[in-house]
């Protein structure tokens, strides 16, 4: 998918902006579903079907996206519940320690093959949250917050959202 490329003049410095910058630091704050969130949109805003948006489809796009707008106050709770659960020390991040307990490895198949040791199955569950920059196996209320908000990006109601949440996390 092509994309416009667009600088703009920071108008106190006079220095050249990127704001695919911008972006692109976003999209990586919020691992591979902000990625893949920024894909699914541009394909929907892809009107014309030919893998490229023209400044009319992005113009149009961003208005019906409402620039992203931050995400209601009844997807943040779920998602604050979901982590304190996860937090068992209760100390803002989540470590392999905060997961015994909380998290059963028993029927990952590559614990059940012996492939991977519990420890294994916790860190690989941790990265999946934590900022791509920053793999050090402990997940902050902020990383787990920019992870799903990737992933309400793709949900159209907050009834469907908090659900989902609901069920995958026991709440």
């Amino acid at each position: 998918m092509n994309i416009l490329y667009c600088k703009t003049t920071d108008m106190a410095s006079h220095k050249p902006t990127d704001l695919l910058a911008g972006l692109r630091q976003q999209c990586l704050a919020r691992g591979a579903a902000g990625i893949k969130g920024l894909g699914r949109a541009f394909r929907i805003m892809d009107d014309d079907g030919n893998k490229s948006l023209d400044l009319l489809e992005f113009t149009k796009g961003l208005e019906d996206y409402g620039l992203v707008p931050p995400m209601s106050s009844a997807r943040i709770t779920v998602i604050n519940r979901a982590f304190k659960k996860l937090d068992r020390t209760g100390d803002g991040v989540v470590t392999v320690q905060d997961l015994c307990g909380v998290y059963n490895v028993s029927q990952h198949p590559k614990y059940k093959s012996g492939e991977w040791t519990e420890e294994q199955v916790f860190l690989t569950f941790l990265n999946s949250f934590d900022s791509p920059n920053d793999k050090d196996g402990k997940v902050t209320q902020e990383e787990f917050l920019n992870y799903y908000s990737g992933v309400s990006a793709s949900i159209d109601t907050d009834e469907y959202f908090v659900t989902m949440m609901q069920n995958a996390w026991k709440l």
